[in-house]
């Protein structure tokens, strides 16, 4: 295996060196360079020995001495110096299988990369990797693995994800656990599949593995209104959201007991809709599952409380509004009538946005469209300022899931958009007309 040189940076040692473009890459000191990570690990040696296959077919050998920070400078045609691995599994509860058709084609590609995992944050099943990639991963310290479980029942697995690796891999996390790997743990919990007993086996098994699974996150199923042919699912009840809450709470308690940590934790969205208080900023420790929606609304919360206890209140008739999803609406609006009483003569709203794009199951803010703000919103008294969450938008920050852009609300709606991440101290910030419009 190789990488093939797209570039060379000017002024690199890669260029002093002779390395071009079309260059292959074939090792560095002796170890086979296949893609970013053997290119990174290897790299940071001090005294490098680098085979070289031209463009003509000829190898060479070349030499560098360079300080242990010091980069080659070359760069790859992709990221990764290699393509990125796609999944192979057919979940049951795969959301990309419940997008409408039309989309841009980027949406429908399904990531399962353990590279990604680490240099993004990813979450992988496993089912892309075999003994010499752990090998290499417990080799390069590389730490840590972001895992999607949703179960530790073999059949179950394989049942669940449709792969017949599914419940042999399962192996994978304790070789990982044993070699140092530190681990977050994610489980897509399904009713009448792998939740009740078999998600009390699940967090047993995993939190056997403590302390290298640092932390375990439980999110609901989510599903659109596009299941044609689909495996038969159905969203959990709000009672029995509160049933999973009390189920994953006792093991928490328990792990605080036994390793000081909570370790396993309910995401928001359990609690929302159960119609639970959301716990304070103590309870969710470093907020080690963010990214699954676990302890969001804590952390808004928190900061901005104490964003407005830090601002001095004044008369000024300040006007904007908060398009968001169901789910987190009331949240956001309690928030703002707690400022309002600092800002007596502000005039802030909160919309909620049906998600009629994907479905009215669909509540979250990081799922609408544009044409569904746009439909919704028309006729509404917006303020100065319409706010919406980053999370609705791509990479860019410019294009909403329905290929709409922020500019194409903003003309629609005549009205200036703000996209703000989940940040209290950035909310009071736009609140108060101090934030750039997009």
């Amino acid at each position: 295996m190789s990488v093939t040189v797209s570039s060379t940076q000017p002024g690199s040692i890669a260029r002093r060196h002779g390395i071009e473009c079309g260059d292959k890459i074939l090792s560095i000191n002796g170890s086979e360079i296949n893609d970013i990570l053997d290119y990174r690990f290897y790299e940071t040696d001090r005294r490098l020995r680098i085979m070289l296959q031209k463009t003509d077919g000829r190898t060479c050998e070349i030499s560098v001495s360079k300080g242990q920070y010091d980069s080659l400078g070359i760069e790859c045609g992709t990221y990764l110096m290699d393509k990125q691995h796609s999944c192979r599994n057919k979940c049951v509860f795969c959301f990309i299988d419940q997008l409408p058709r039309g989309m841009r084609q980027s949406l429908y590609f399904k990531d399962d990369d353990d590279r990604l995992s680490f240099l993004f944050g990813n979450y992988i099943t496993l089912t892309n990797i075999d003994e010499r990639e752990i090998d290499r991963i417990i080799k390069m310290r590389i730490s840590p693995v972001n895992i999607s479980v949703h179960t530790t029942n073999p059949e179950l697995r394989v049942r669940m994800m449709k792969n017949p690796r599914a419940g042999e891999v399962l192996r994978f996390i304790r070789r990982l656990a044993e070699g140092g790997i530190s681990l977050n743990c994610q489980i897509v919990l399904c009713p009448e599949w792998n939740d009740g007993a078999e998600l009390d086996r699940s967090l047993c098994d995993l939190t056997e593995l403590c302390p290298a699974v640092q932390s375990v996150a439980v999110v609901p199923v989510g599903l659109t209104r596009h299941r044609e042919g689909l495996e038969k699912l159905r969203m959990f009840t709000p009672e029995e959201c509160a049933a999973v809450i009390d189920q994953i709470e006792r093991f928490g308690d328990m792990c605080v007991e036994k390793f000081g940590s909570r370790i396993v934790y309910p995401s928001d969205e359990f609690y929302l809709n159960a119609g639970r208080e959301i716990h304070g900023e103590e309870f969710y420790e470093d907020y080690a599952q963010l990214e699954n929606g676990v302890g969001m609304v804590s952390l808004l919360q928190s900061e901005f409380e104490a964003a407005v206890e830090n601002e001095e209140g004044d008369g000024r008739p300040y006007s904007a509004s908060i398009a968001c999803g169901i789910s987190i609406a009331p949240i956001l609006k309690d928030l703002l009538d707690r400022a309002g009483k600092k800002w007596h003569n502000a005039k802030w709203k909160v919309y909620p946005i049906v998600n009629h794009f994907f479905g009215e199951r669909i509540t979250v803010s990081g799922l609408i469209t544009g044409q569904d703000l746009v439909e919704q919103l028309r006729d509404r008294e917006l303020g100065g300022m319409l706010m919406i969450s980053s999370s609705m938008l791509d990479s860019t920050g410019k294009v909403f899931l329905d290929d709409m852009t922020v500019d194409d609300v903003q003309n629609a709606l005549r009205v200036p958009v703000a996209v703000i991440g989940n940040d209290g101290w950035e909310l009071l910030d736009a609140l108060l007309g101090r934030c750039e419009e997009v």
